[in-house]
């Protein structure tokens, strides 16, 4: 039996209508995504590309049923027939080819609309193709940029395609390469136009799931280049093409913020900054700016112990940091141990502790007895991956922060509670969290953190201090939180910053995170 595969067709370039004639003009737009979460020969031959790394780093639906009249089954043609996704198909592409990387990231795109998380659809996809650490950082960069621009290349995809493209992955492709000759204004393309639409096809035609679709990507693409101008300005008449968000984050962040909601969706695309921590163990940030310096690395002061590097790099490429003299960490994160003001001596449990960061800052600060526990065994392990680097220990406990079956009864001088959230304030770095929430998770999450503070508030010894940390922007997650949690347990707030909105500048920079410390009243 032959699989009939339907042809995505293109829609023509509109034509002005005639006083003559009447017609329904199909709404521009994008179709739901449904994230919560690659040609024949061009005219040219394929030029070996250029790399320029940036500094990062399917829902299948239901079949649709003509309506039966009998009760005796009718079998679907064989052209209605869906062949299942080979997104772990090896294509036949050369390691260091743009083709690879945008067949891998189109791969990597397509994971996240069927609900994975960016890293690991990263990590899939780095697995299935076993590809090179170049191949790795080439995929990595341009399935970032996609996330961060998919509202407006799933516009511009609705404005020149007649029906959404399927397969997931063909869809991914277009977004993928779209990002690359769409780039943010004011930045420059990372690759020539040419390059990407030779490119893009050549993935399209290495893939047996819609290789018959590469004239289509090639006519898309040279459209788009065609018409760049005119199709841009349609787009950008839509929130989600001009914002980069769901419409639902779009209004949340205007309510919250109705005199900075512009900037504060602004600053969650625009690509973070590397930011170090210097050990305060093993030097000082003046001494550790004069290594960079030494090494030709430009760099600046961002916080007490916070470094920005002017340009990202491989950690493996950084002075001191697997000697554990640094450590990877936003500036705003790093506010968290010096919060606690910690003692020698101490009892102190990071509950939520993964990946580690507040864990290793908390042991470079003060010598104390540390517990960090987090529900994810897999993650666990990268806390006492990064302690071990840093040549520190802790006791490692895998289990929910909102149960006590772990617990030894010993109360805690001090609990840091970076708990569950929408990561709201954390888009620019992990632009995939906007397409896999919903606007309920918002409500759940934080249902889930009130339990968790319930349950650590008996942990903490009287007169104790517990630091209550969430990397989300909804007041809900954050200061509405932090009220209800004093008033039910007559907790004593302390000093801390409060909301700290995104920031990029010469003096600060840092993600969107929420302090507020409490103290437990002597019994």
């Amino acid at each position: 039996m032959t699989d009939k595969r339907p042809t995505l067709t293109l829609k023509p370039k509109a034509k002005p209508a005639r006083s003559t004639t009447s017609g329904g003009v199909r709404p521009s737009g994008v179709r739901p995504s449904g994230a919560s979460a690659d040609g024949g020969a061009s005219a040219k031959p394929a030029a070996k590309p250029t790399y320029r790394p940036s500094a990062e780093r399917e829902a299948a639906t239901p079949e649709r049923r003509a309506p039966v009249t009998r009760e005796v089954p009718r079998l679907r043609e064989a052209h209605q027939v869906k062949v299942a996704p080979q997104r772990d198909y090896r294509p036949d592409l050369k390691s260091d080819s743009l083709a690879l990387a945008l067949l891998g990231a189109a791969n990597a795109v397509a994971r996240v609309r069927g609900g994975s998380a960016l890293p690991q659809a990263l990590a899939g996809v780095f697995t299935a193709y076993e590809v090179t650490p170049q191949a790795r950082g080439a995929i990595q960069d341009i399935a970032y940029r996609t996330m961060r621009q998919l509202g407006r290349s799933d516009t511009l995809l609705g404005l020149m395609t007649s029906k959404a493209p399927e397969p997931p992955m063909l869809a991914g492709l277009l977004c993928a390469a779209l990002a690359l000759l769409d780039p943010p204004q004011g930045t420059q393309p990372p690759y020539e136009a040419f390059t990407v639409v030779d490119q893009a096809v050549n993935a399209a035609a290495s893939h047996p799931d819609f290789a018959h679709a590469k004239a289509m990507v090639n006519a898309v693409l040279r459209r788009f280049l065609r018409e760049r101008e005119a199709l841009v300005a349609q787009a950008l008449k839509q929130p989600l093409a001009r914002w980069n968000y769901p419409q639902w984050w779009i209004d949340s962040t205007r309510a919250a913020y109705p005199d900075k909601w512009e900037s504060i969706l602004a600053a969650g695309n625009v690509h973070p900054p590397l930011t170090l921590r210097v050990n305060r163990r093993r030097t000082d940030v003046d001494t550790y700016l004069a290594t960079l310096a030494d090494a030709g690395i430009e760099a600046s002061r961002v916080g007490p112990s916070a470094v920005r590097l002017a340009q990202a790099m491989n950690v493996s490429q950084i002075p001191g940091f697997h000697e554990g003299v640094v450590s990877v960490q936003d500036a705003g994160a790093q506010l968290a141990a010096p919060l606690l003001e910690l003692q020698d001596g101490m009892r102190v449990l990071d509950a939520c502790a993964a990946p580690g960061g507040k864990s290793g800052h908390i042991l470079e600060t003060a010598d104390v007895d540390l517990t960090s526990v987090d529900a994810d065994p897999q993650r666990l392990a990268r806390v006492g991956d990064n302690l071990g680097r840093l040549g520190l220990q802790a006791k490692l406990i895998a289990a929910e922060a909102q149960d006590s079956g772990w617990w030894d009864g010993q109360q805690y001088d001090r609990i840091l509670a970076d708990v569950p959230c929408t990561a709201s304030g954390i888009v620019r770095r992990h632009p995939d969290i906007r397409w896999l929430r919903r606007k309920s998770d918002t409500l759940q999450l934080a249902t889930l953190s009130s339990k968790i503070l319930d349950n650590l508030w008996q942990m903490l010894l009287p007169n104790g201090k517990l630091l209550f940390v969430t990397c989300s922007l909804w007041p809900q997650e954050s200061e509405a939180q932090a009220a209800a949690f004093a008033a039910r347990h007559n907790a004593l707030r302390l000093d801390a910053p409060g909301q700290l909105l995104p920031a990029s500048g010469a003096a600060q920079d840092h993600d969107g995170l929420f302090y507020a410390l409490f103290q437990k009243n002597a019994a």
